[in-house]
């Protein structure tokens, strides 16, 4: 989609979006992403890489900036053991910051500048915010072409507020205050105002030759890249973050493949459905627990035509019994699988015609680590073992037995409300893409036809002229 944005100095004008291409840099210039991720957060201890909406919050930035194919390197800057063996695991590399530059004091420039003097074959740092989680890829395409091929020095993400902002007063030095943006006896209409432009904090892009002469992100021929107000989330402390798992389970960027179309759902009875543990009666009968929860998770996509089918292994088998009974229960089909669970859905997937990218898969252990990283949508309840987690494209808060599953049938429905909401957007898009060129066409014709006829008629009067 086409995207208005507007430099200082200069006219509006329409970027083309296209492919993306792995590498489109200017004169073959190295371009890097550089996240900032320091361990002593003061706000929220290790923010960097706590959990939010099931990933790591640094991850949501990584997958953005690794999914653009844009950079020749994607790094992550830090000082912290943690937060680089996530860094590691979400596909960047590593900068190890030097103490002078890891204090409370430090700026964002003082580490950016030792990491450029460090890799000196870096021409343009895309320096991208580990606080802002819902940046899509293409935001980074978008920008990044205004560097790459409109030959600015610098480009920074804004968003558009409309705040009537008022002259702060000391109370104690009797002063009055004074609007600063408007006329109060003119005051507009919302929608009589274009707003303001407001630093949103998602990412500075500079070149390295800026940033080395005037020790500034910021300068030269500078331009700011837009971003629609439902992308703008920052994280500063603790009250934001359930405001910002909210708002990144709706417009966060969740990966290339986009599982709209979840038509089967994977989901083991150990450890997720249950909390992993089997009872004996009296009588010697197995007997487990599951939350109603759970069960409501598995009708609620059921009622959306997803197929559940329930999983338990040969290390862990129930009796046919309690299978029998758990199937009745949740209306699903409950299958036994081997220590290698891959081998067993293959078969189930072949005889459906299903491909992984439709599957949504639930899990708890290591031997579930490949079909988790397979599936289009995999979960792991909040109790799993690091393994699982680190496969998984999605933590859940509960832990196994506890309402994970439920969490999870959520997160998949609103997954595929968000699919369908992008194809109407993207269909309107078509839509007008369609109709300017049909319009652009046809003004090109009737242009030819008034030239033809124009260049016809002045033939004309020559001739009578000279008769």
């Amino acid at each position: 989609m086409d995207r208005k944005r507007r430099s200082h100095g200069s006219n509006e004008e329409q970027v083309p979006s296209g492919p993306p291409r792995k590498k489109t840099r200017a004169g073959g210039k190295h371009v890097a992403a550089l996240v900032l991720a320091r361990g002593g957060s003061k706000g929220i201890p290790l923010k960097n890489i706590k959990m939010l909406a099931g990933v790591p919050l640094i991850g949501w930035v990584l997958r953005a900036a690794v999914d653009s194919n844009m950079f020749d390197s994607v790094w992550v800057s830090t000082d912290h053991d943690e937060i680089e063996k996530v860094a590691i695991s979400w596909g960047a590399k590593v900068h190890r910051r030097s103490p002078e530059v890891s204090r409370d004091s430090s700026s964002s420039l003082e580490t950016i500048t030792e990491f450029i003097r460090l890799n000196p074959e870096i021409d343009v740092i895309c320096n991208i915010q580990a606080t802002s989680p819902c940046l899509h890829p293409h935001h980074i395409k978008e920008a990044l072409h205004m560097m790459t091929h409109e030959g600015f020095d610098s480009v920074f993400s804004v968003v558009r507020r409309h705040l009537f902002r008022w002259k702060e007063v000391k109370k104690a030095a009797g002063e009055i205050t004074w609007p600063l943006n408007l006329e109060p006896a003119k005051r507009p209409r919302r929608q009589d105002w274009d707003g303001e432009l407001c630093e949103n904090g998602s990412f500075y892009f500079s070149t390295k030759e800026l940033i080395e002469k005037t020790g500034c992100l910021q300068g030269g021929k500078v331009a700011y890249y837009e971003m629609l107000p439902e992308y703008s989330v920052d994280i500063d402390v603790d009250i934001d973050w359930p405001v910002a798992e909210q708002r990144v389970l709706r417009y966060g960027y969740f990966g290339n493949v986009t599982p709209e179309v979840v038509k089967l759902m994977f989901c083991n009875v150990s450890g997720c459905l249950t909390d992993g543990r089997i009872s004996l009666s009296v009588s010697g009968e197995e007997l487990v627990s599951i939350n109603t929860r759970d069960t409501m998770g598995i009708r609620m996509l059921q009622r959306e035509y997803v197929e559940v089918i329930l999983l338990t292994s040969v290390r862990d088998p129930l009796t046919k019994p309690l299978t029998d009974k758990l199937g009745q229960w949740t209306g699903c089909r409950v299958e036994v699988v081997g220590q290698e669970p891959l081998n067993d859905l293959k078969k189930i997937m072949d005889q459906k015609h299903i491909k992984w990218k439709d599957v949504a898969y639930m899990g708890n252990d290591e031997a579930d680590v490949t079909c988790l990283n397979l599936a289009g949508l995999s979960a792991v309840p909040g109790d799993a073992p690091m393994i699982a987690i680190k496969a998984a494209k999605y933590t859940c808060h509960n832990a196994g037995g506890l309402g994970a599953v439920r969490e999870f049938a959520e997160h998949i429905l609103l997954q595929k409300e968000k699919a369908k909401s992008q194809m109407k957007r993207d269909s309107r898009d078509c839509s007008r893409d369609c109709s300017r060129d049909c319009s652009r066409d046809c003004s090109r014709d009737c242009s030819r036809d008034c030239s033809r006829d124009c260049s016809s008629g002045y033939q004309s009067m020559s001739t009578s002229c000279s008769e």
